[in-house]
């Protein structure tokens, strides 16, 4: 059976672009510094969502970083405005994850959960979800 909720992600200047079928996943606030660098704000948000129900065109260039327990994520940014419109977990083989920002979206569901609060900014709280000190624990 084909979902009738469709999400449309791009990035500012429209060359990258995603189509998501189905509710994510999840929703997660990441406080990590890594998401703190790569959004220029103190948390980044992102959906995840099964592979299958993606489809993203245009060209990205790929970044790849360490992650935790020596895993990796690869962040796919638009080669032309630099947006990260999309990244791969290799914790997460089968599974992609988009900045929530990339729908422009605002009733986009909320964040479940709130990870590495090890580094979250003392002003910030997100209320309402699981609050965990480093990654999610399972």
């Amino acid at each position: 059976m084909v979902s009738a909720i469709v999400y449309r992600a791009a990035c500012e200047c429209g060359k990258v672009t995603l189509t998501a079928r189905g509710e994510p996943g999840a929703v997660v606030a990441c406080h990590c510094e890594a998401c703190q660098r790569r959004t220029g704000s103190p948390l980044g948000v992102a959906a995840y969502f099964d592979l299958s129900d993606v489809e993203y065109k245009g060209e990205t260039r790929a970044y790849a970083r360490a992650a935790q327990e020596g895993r990796s994520l690869t962040q796919h940014f638009c080669t032309t405005c630099g947006g990260v419109v999309y990244f791969f977990a290799d914790k997460h083989a089968n599974g992609i994850g988009v900045p929530i920002g990339m729908f422009a979206d605002p009733k986009f569901p909320p964040p479940v959960r709130s990870v590495w609060e090890q580094s979250r900014h003392e002003w910030l709280d997100v209320p309402g979800v699981s609050h965990h000190v480093r990654g999610r624990e399972t």
